[in-house]
């Protein structure tokens, strides 16, 4: 039997083309992915600093309303005796004395004024929710899935006495940008200052560094 010569196997496989194509649409697809992380980040930071300039502003219209700063009003006799929403509330100031009293780890695990300033805010209508809750279910959650709270004691360098409102689990990208639209991008100067911990209480002393954009914070605007 005669054999048949001369055919040639060909070997299939990707032409260069081919391949910078695939490469062109992968980097594309990640291109995409990265930008739309970004415009999520940003959206979260848009939705923080309207909550660093909207509970203050409740709380304002709340001192205007009722001569009094929330939280430190009282007594609770008094204040439940406003009825409707109000009849609610387990939190008041026994001694309102212009300062919102509280341990400085009360501020995401709030207790008795700490605790009455959301639950005024919200039994008066300023802010949204139910007035009855307690503890760390009664503190508003921040855009980066921690948690909104208020301390008038020594914060992260800021002097007892004034009221700060911080929030907890905050990226370092994300801080950077609050700090720069908020204050001046520092951690340990100005009026928003940052100390490193993810879901613990604002410090007592702030970061001494610059921000890292790979760490967790805990953020205080003073207001």
């Amino acid at each position: 039997m005669k054999q048949i010569s001369g055919i040639k196997k060909t070997q299939g496989g990707f032409t260069l083309i081919e391949i910078a194509i695939v490469l062109v649409i992968i980097g594309l697809l990640i291109g995409g992915v990265l930008q739309g992380q970004q415009l999520i980040e940003n959206s979260r930071v848009r939705a923080a600093v309207n909550d660093f300039q909207g509970v203050p502003a409740a709380a304002y219209s709340y001192q205007d309303r009722y001569g009094r700063y929330p939280g430190d009003d009282g007594p609770l006799a008094t204040l439940q005796g406003r009825g409707g929403s109000w009849a609610t509330i387990t939190a008041a100031s026994t001694a309102p004395n212009g300062v919102l009293d509280g341990a400085i780890a009360t501020t995401f695990n709030p207790t008795v004024e700490i605790l009455g300033f959301w639950q005024h805010l919200r039994a008066s209508g300023f802010i949204p929710g139910n007035p009855a809750t307690i503890g760390a279910a009664a503190l508003p959650q921040n855009p980066f899935g921690g948690l909104i709270g208020v301390n008038s004691s020594l914060i992260q360098g800021m002097p007892a006495g004034s009221v700060k409102l911080c929030m907890n689990n905050v990226p370092g990208s994300a801080a950077i940008a609050l700090d720069t639209q908020l204050d001046d991008g520092i951690t340990d100067s100005g009026i928003f200052r940052a100390n490193v911990g993810a879901t613990a209480n604002a410090a007592a002393v702030p970061a001494a560094t610059g921000y890292d954009q790979d760490t967790l914070y805990t953020v205080c605007l003073r207001i």
